[in-house]
């Protein structure tokens, strides 16, 4: 009976000893860690992954706390994230504010440039103003408007129309009818000119795209042609009146434009023309007027009446 309790004792020291043994600490770490091995990808399933967010959190916590003389090669942070030094200052501290620069009181202010304004329209684009002047012009000059083929035939023979001076530096539209190659003395005058200036710049020939008119034709050219001028009343035609002829730009280089526009627009201030560019039809529509080159009044204003007959040549 006394052996019974010491037996117990010897076993109970015995088991003790067996629990801490290498043995059976290694035991109870490889089943732990094969209960962790086991439960990991349900634990990664179920999103149980410590957020990214935390740990960005808590590097930058740490990186605030720190001072360049604390802070190790090791600890920088990430090229993603401020350098402490972009944050503290050399002592620590945040750096100072930079101060503005200084301003000049006696410098003049900068004036803010202006938008540029769009470019002023030709000063040779016509204008409805520009065509009751050259009516109310060709009225002055006891110009009348030619009513049909005959009434221009009746004129041609009393040579109050002349034919358009065709040269070497001046051509004409061969698609016009004969008796549509004629304008007034003074239009062709003013040809002979502008041609021949034209002439010794570019050696190359001007063209008439048109020339003297009847009512009858501009009322026809109106149904056919949406840009064609009035027959009637105080924006009719120059064209009607045989002062007015018009000039191709068709082939013209740049240069030679420029030239037509600078010495046309000299002759419209000094009231000699009035010029209108066309951009639709290609083309300077010229209306002259007696004043650029003077006839004999009485003469020219008896030829223009109908059943009078005037000498040959005015």
């Amino acid at each position: 009976m006394r052996r019974t309790p010491t037996l117990m004792i010897l076993l109970a020291v015995f088991l003790a000893a067996s629990a801490g043994s290498p043995t059976a600490v290694a035991a109870r770490t490889r089943a732990t860690a094969a209960t962790h091995r086991a439960s990991a990808p349900g634990q990664r399933a179920a999103g149980k992954r410590k957020p990214v967010h935390d740990v960005r959190s808590r590097r930058q916590r740490l990186i605030a706390h720190l001072t360049p003389v604390s802070l190790h090669r090791s600890h920088r942070p990430l090229l993603s994230e401020p350098a402490p030094e972009a944050v503290l200052g050399a002592s620590g501290g945040f750096p100072p504010i930079p101060e503005p620069p200084a301003v000049d009181v006696n410098k003049p202010a900068a004036v803010e440039q202006a938008a540029p304004q769009p470019l002023p329209w030709s000063p040779l684009r016509g204008s409805h103003e520009s065509l009751l002047r050259q009516n109310e012009r060709t009225e002055a000059d006891n110009l009348e408007r030619i009513l049909d083929d005959d009434d221009l035939d009746d004129r041609i023979a009393r040579h109050s129309l002349v034919p358009v001076p065709v040269s070497a530096a001046l051509e004409i539209n061969q698609n016009l009818p004969a008796n549509r190659r004629y304008c007034r003395p003074w239009t062709a005058g003013f040809l002979s000119d502008l041609a021949r200036g034209h002439q010794e710049r570019f050696h190359r020939p001007l063209t008439v795209s048109s020339a003297v008119r009847t009512v009858a034709y501009q009322k026809h050219l109106m149904r056919v042609n949406g840009n064609a001028t009035s027959a009637e009343g105080d924006v009719a035609s120059p064209h009607l009146t045989g002062a007015s002829i018009d000039i191709a730009k068709s082939g013209l280089s740049r240069e030679e434009i420029a030239w037509m526009r600078e010495r046309l627009l000299g002759l419209q201030e000094a009231g000699k023309i009035d010029v209108e560019e066309e951009f639709r039809q290609a083309c300077f529509h010229i209306t002259v007027y007696k004043s650029y080159a003077p006839v004999r009044p009485a003469a020219d204003e008896a030829a223009d009446k109908p059943g009078n007959a005037a000498k040959p040549g005015i």
